[in-house]
């Protein structure tokens, strides 16, 4: 079974059982700064679980992109070494907000694995863990699957308790492992192993995990408590890499179709044999880091010294370091990268889209690496003889070299040295240091507004040495100038302009987009980013760039819907204290062109009819045709006047300062409307929490809120379609079936409780002066089937009733007539005896109860068995 048949049969599984299927989101998580990277499927839902955001839907799959190559997960140094363990992986999971638990969670996993139709992976392959404590998660896996309880194993907090942080949502898990000794369907399933055997073999990789079960059902206080939560939900995930390499039996991931075509590339640009023992252990490397160097890239992460970038650059470097181990003195990893885009682009198709951003960026990374790894391996060389590499050296490495300080450990590793990390973690906390004087000093020069400042190669080239530049965004969007300077680093050049309209990113507002018109040239910009105190427009450009006299134009209709915005979430503010209280502060925004986020101190959820009178508040504003004014003053005059200057931001002497008389005064270097009325309408979309006494509204304006009109409008005019009426007539259509559908509950329920609209179909058969009724039922409510049993023992002696339901929860349910109860006659005896027999369990009182079918394909065979079992049970 091929790698892309695995994940889209996942896909189907879970669709057909009604999940949601739910795009990957990015590599890089949003509005989540305490990950680097997204490293498990869940990462998308997390303030789904934690309660702060709904979605419109209770039930997900996804095939979530996936890294863990910097911070707590961190596989880096182990790739290349073993089978499994890789930068960049797909995760396979399901996910239940609030909807099923254990059960169905359970009963999904083990059809997919086991069905015939599915995975069929063989059911005596196969072992399962559970939580030590967690006799339910036992008791479930051993009715349902058949497994006997020797095969389900009990381990402690380290292997199956998940917690999402200190605090929060948590749960035991359970993980479905496969015996893999021998190959592929040979493995030797030899049935059960004692705890120290099991957990040896799963150390040794011989029982590979292939699913892990995550059942959040508490919530981890900060005593240590652990109270339930109200609404227990399920978060999967399953490795795609290693079902591929169980699906097509073969010892190690990188034997799959995931990873065999990029080593075989790696052959043969490298022209050496690769060794799938310990000898290739550099083949998969770059098999790895082509891959994970591919994704971050095309999800937009960029190679820098810091944050997310740095482990990009890492992920680079190493890569580089093992082709030259190969022998290579010239870009390798970029034919991977080329490889990666053609293998994976079906399936996510930014990989195509973006194919030679990502090979220009790889190939000028591996051509920078070049330029100085000679130098830092001779310099490596030179220090070979001292036991200990000095954190001073290992700095100068880094910053001189290039040399990431892991690479640095690796190599000294392999000499049987040892690095000084913490000398060099202070060398370059010193350099940090250094550079955020200087940025300071860059804020304060430039009037005390936040620069967005973006590292970057290439040398500028300076076209007018004594020219200015001049801001001139908050009155025009258009401009004929000059270039002032420019650099050029592969396919980006940044551009400073003389005269410039563009607005760099700044106070939650993003960056102007929009068109420099050259002679014979055109650059598209898209973003505008902080250099040295002036702003320079960014965009990719193939050609070699030429300055000449510029025609510079804003996306003026983007501008405008910007502008809508951030005047609007001035008004929003305002509207927030006043209905709220003096206590609401803002703790961030952005203003994008297509909607609104602030972010705002305050103790709790904000409902709808509050919510509806702060809309309210501002359209009022908005229709009120206010004029919006800026002017300059001096900042201790600006806050004696009333302004508010929340933001986290340092201010220079002169601020600017925007006023809606009568409503809004604020500090901002934000571009608005002139008059409020420009905004024409506010809609808000979500309000949610984003931390601990922050609360969070999104909303949208102008344009954006009409469209939002025009969807509610189709999709109410759906809804009443559906339901025969008209919009205006939809409230009291939905009453009316509500009335009429508690009639017809009622009706049924007394049609069961007297047996006159009994719905079952079946025989009559005597066991001595026993009656026994065997019916078939399509009944799916328990409660209901239980009005069908009490009617059945009120109106019979000395009988007894088995009825089996072929309902999605197919089972069997029995009754007893109390005069054979008190001769030792149980109902539950005789429902496990039946159900058995499909591999079901269940239970009840003496006098009825149930047991669902572990294979509905054998409840005709349990059926057949019913008089034998009941005579044997009656002659006890």
């Amino acid at each position: 079974m091929t790698s892309t048949e695995i994940r889209r049969q996942f896909l189907e599984f879970f669709k057909a059982r009604g999940h949601q299927e739910v795009p990957s989101s990015p590599l890089v998580p949003a509005d989540d700064p305490t990950l680097l990277f997204t490293n498990a499927g869940m990462v998308q839902f997390k303030r789904v679980f934690q309660g702060l955001e709904r979605r419109p839907y209770t039930r997900a799959v996804t095939c979530q992109k996936c890294v863990r190559a910097g911070g707590k997960h961190n596989d880096l140094e182990q790739v290349g070494h073993t089978a499994r363990h890789h930068t960049f992986f797909e995760m396979l999971g399901n996910f239940s907000f609030g909807d099923y638990f254990k059960k169905e969670a359970i009963e999904f996993a083990w059809e997919l694995v086991t069905g015939k139709n599915w995975l069929g992976i063989r059911p005596d392959r196969l072992y399962v863990t559970v939580h030590h404590t967690d006799d339910e998660a036992r008791r479930l896996w051993t009715s349902i699957t058949g497994l006997p309880d020797a095969r389900v194993y009990g381990l402690g907090d380290k292997d199956n308790f998940w917690q999402m942080g200190e605090t929060g949502p948590c749960g035991p898990c359970s993980e479905i492992l496969v015996d893999i000794r021998g190959k592929g369907e040979t493995g030797k399933g030899k049935g059960t192993l004692s705890l120290d055997e099991f957990v040896r073999l799963s150390e040794a990789g011989e029982l590979l995990e292939i699913w892990n079960l995550v059942f959040m059902q508490f919530d981890q206080q900060p005593d240590g408590s652990r109270p339930p939560l109200p609404a227990p939900s399920v978060d999967t995930g399953a490795g795609l890499e290693r079902l591929a390499a169980v699906m097509q039996h073969v010892p190690s991931n990188y034997d799959t179709d995931l990873f065999a075509p990029i080593i075989e590339r790696a052959v043969e640009v490298v022209g050496k044999k690769y060794d799938r023992g310990p000898g290739g252990a550099s083949y998969r490397v770059l098999a790895d880091h082509g891959r994970a160097v591919a994704f971050l890239l095309a999800d937009g992460v960029y190679p820098s010294n810091e944050g997310r970038g740095y482990v990009l650059r890492r992920i680079l470097r190493r890569a580089v370091r093992h082709a030259w181990l190969l022998g290579r003195r010239e870009p390798t990893l970029v034919h991977l990268v080329h490889t990666v885009s053609g293998l994976m682009g079906s399936v996510y198709p930014e990989l195509v889209q973006k194919r030679s951003h990502l090979e220009s960026v790889t190939r000028a990374e591996e051509e920078r690496f070049f330029d100085t790894i000679d130098g830092g391996l001779e310099r490596l060389e030179q220090l070979q003889g001292a036991k200990t590499i000095s954190g001073a050296e290992a700095f100068k490495l880094y910053d001189t070299f290039g040399f990431p300080i892991d690479l640095t450990q690796l190599i000294a590793g392999e000499r049987g040295q040892t690095v000084d990390v913490t000398g060099f973690e202070h060398e370059l906390g010193k350099q940090r240091t250094r550079s955020h004087e200087a940025l300071e000093r860059s804020k304060t020069a430039h009037g005390g507004r936040v620069a967005v400042h973006v590292k970057r190669g290439g040398e500028w080239r300076t076209v007018k040495p004594k020219g200015k530049q001049k801001w001139i965004g908050y009155d025009a969007t258009q401009a004929e100038t000059d270039v002032l300077r420019f650099r050029q680093a592969s396919d980006v050049v940044e551009v400073v302009l003389q005269e410039n309209p563009f607005y760099a990113e700044s106070g939650g507002q993003v960056s102007d987009t929009g068109r420099v018109k050259g002679e014979g040239w055109t650059l598209d910009v898209e973003g505008v980013e902080k250099v040295d105190g002036v702003s320079a427009v960014v965009g990719h450009f193939a050609d070699e760039f030429e300055p000449t006299p510029v025609v510079a134009q804003v996306d003026e209709p983007r501008r405008k819907n910007i502008e809508r915005n951030h005047t609007a979430t001035h008004l929003v503010h305002a509207a927030l204290r006043k209905v709220l209280g003096p206590h609401v502060r803002q703790q961030g925004s952005v203003v994008a062109p297509e909607r609104l986020r602030f972010d705002f101190a305050h103790h709790g959820p904000v409902d709808d009819p509050t919510l509806a009178r702060i809309e309210e508040e501002v359209n009022r504003h908005i229709w009120e045709n206010l004029p919006v004014t800026t002017r300059e003053m001096k900042y201790k005059e600006a806050i004696a006047a009333g302004a508010m200057a929340f933001f986290t931001e340092k201010y220079g002497d002169i601020v600017r300062v925007v006023d809606v008389p009568g409503v809004s005064v604020e500090l901002c270097g934000g571009t608005h409307v002139p008059t409020t009325g420009q905004i024409a309408l506010f809609r808000f979309t979500h309000e949610t929490g984003a931390a601990a006494g922050v609360r969070r509204i999104e909303a949208v304006t102008g344009p954006g809120a009409y469209a939002l009109i025009r969807k509610l409008e189709s999709e109410l005019d759906q809804a009443a379609g559906a339901l025969r009426t008209q919009p205006e007539h939809i409230v009291r259509r939905i009453e009316q079936l509500v009335e009429e559908n508690k009639k017809l509950e009622k009706r049924v329920e007394e049609l069961l409780k007297t047996g006159s609209g009994k719905p079952e179909t079946g025989n009559v058969e005597r066991i001595g002066d026993v009656e026994l009724h065997i019916a078939d039922s399509d009944l799916e409510d328990r409660d209901q089937i239980g009005l069908v049993m009490d009617a059945f023992r009120s109106s019979h002696k000395r009988a007894i009733s088995v009825l089996f339901t072929n309902s999605e929860r197919a089972g069997v349910h029995v009754a007893v007539t109390d005069d054979l109860v008190q001769q030792g006659v149980k109902a539950g005896d005789i429902a496990n005896a039946i159900a058995a027999i499909s591999g079901g369990k269940g239970g009840g009182r003496p006098h009825f109860a149930s047991a669902g079918a572990g294979d509905p394909a054998k409840l005709g065979q349990a059926r057949a068995q019913v008089r034998a079992i009941v005579q044997g049970l009656l002659r006890r």
